[in-house]
């Protein structure tokens, strides 16, 4: 497609969304660096001065089989997802099943959250929230007629998501849990659900919270603690506290990259959960600032290339397009916030940084899945796609 802005001048469009590509390599590139300085302490202790990049090492191999499977995942068309949504619930529901039979499942902290493959651990939890979004993207337009009545629309995404809520609260996986929870009102938003069932998901979600941190003293601890992490800084308070004086120490500039004290021993997850705050004390607030700007920059890309779909009335796309983004938003915020006291403390990884093999390969999966409705939607406007038969895209409806 030529956009012509005067006669003499012209443009050719691109392939692919330049702002979405680029913002993905900087945090990647940028985690790379942050997983192996925020690792090499607890690396060579736990397997010897030699084996400094042993977590970069994995880590990398992480990236490169997230990449290769988003690779193939970029080559299979959007209809695709669209058609065999179910079974992708289905398969995470036998995995979330999986995790918890004693001898499959691999229990670690107190947390039964992984399955064991020998070489790697699996984490279904993580594979789970892209199938949720498909499969929520998938219902919200195959009962887009029927969304604003309660027996035929909502109520049997209700059941599932308890389903799939209980068994990650079994884990348990309170912060999984809740993250699945949120992208599926978020999608049902998005497709077009009414107020009132919108804010009744909203009010029933925060009595279900409320129950379930009041029904656990781990959970009740850990609200404490982050009310004020000072008053037990060596307990309840112990990572927050140290994550804080991690941003505290980095100031504007940051005491230098590999400078970091918190790192070594002092700050749990350094390398995973509270990777940020590493990055804070050695890049300090504009390094951090950088991270912020480029999250904002991907989301941002997500939503559009979410509304563009939506144009083209290809709204099951549009409804996946923007749960992406939405999840690799949510996440972030919940991270960021973890990490600079905001929100209370939960297990969960800063998108395409933090060390964590399911998590990276999820969201690299998810960005092929992405980046291939980008593709597709240019493709139209190019007039250069045909749609398949079969499949319902006028079904949803833009908000």
């Amino acid at each position: 497609m030529i956009y012509r802005t005067n006669p003499t001048q012209s443009y050719r469009m691109p392939e692919f969304d330049q702002a979405l590509i680029w913002s993905v390599l900087f945090l990647l590139s940028i985690g790379l660096i942050m997983v192996y300085s925020a690792s090499v302490a607890i690396a060579e202790a736990q397997f010897g001065a030699d084996q400094s990049g042993y977590y970069l090492v994995r880590h990398v191999v992480y990236l490169i089989f997230g990449l290769l499977l988003g690779a193939v995942a970029f080559q299979i068309p959007v209809h695709f997802w669209q058609k065999y949504a179910i079974f992708m619930l289905l398969a995470g529901l036998l995995l979330l099943v999986l995790v918890l039979v004693p001898g499959i499942g691999r229990e670690v902290n107190g947390s039964q959250r992984w399955i064991s493959l020998y070489v790697v651990n699996l984490q279904p939890s993580e594979i789970m929230k892209l199938f949720m979004i498909i499969y929520t993207a998938d219902y919200v337009v195959r009962r887009a007629a029927n969304m604003n009545r309660f027996n035929k629309g909502f109520l049997p995404l209700l059941i599932m998501v308890v389903m799939v809520g209980f068994l990650l609260l079994r884990q348990p996986d309170f912060g999984a849990a809740v993250v699945i929870a949120a992208l599926t009102i978020g999608i049902l938003f998005l497709g077009g659900v009414s107020i009132k069932i919108f804010a009744g998901l909203l009010g029933l979600t925060a009595v279900g919270m409320l129950i379930l941190i009041y029904g656990a003293s781990y959970r009740l601890e850990r609200i404490i603690g982050f009310m004020d992490p000072w008053a037990d800084p060596l307990g309840k308070g112990y990572q927050l506290s140290h994550a804080l004086i991690a941003f505290g120490r980095g100031e504007w500039f940051g005491v230098g990259l590999g400078g970091s004290v918190e790192k070594l021993f002092y700050l749990p997850e350094a390398h995973t959960d509270f990777l940020l705050a590493v990055l804070a004390e050695e890049l300090g607030f504009a390094g951090v600032a950088v991270v912020i700007v480029l999250f904002a920059v991907l989301v941002a890309r997500a939503f559009a290339i979410g509304r563009q779909s939506a144009r083209l009335e290809c709204h099951f796309a549009a409804l996946v397009a923007q749960g992406i983004g939405l999840w690799i938003g949510m996440q972030a915020i919940i991270n960021m916030g973890v990490n600079m006291g905001v929100l209370p403390t939960k297990g969960l990884t800063l998108p395409l940084m933090s060390f964590g093999g399911s998590s990276i390969t999820a969201i690299c999966f998810a960005l092929a899945i992405l980046m291939r409705i980008d593709w597709e939607n240019r493709q139209r406007l190019r007039g250069t796609t045909q749609e398949p038969e079969g499949i319902q895209y006028r079904a949803g409806i833009e908000r």
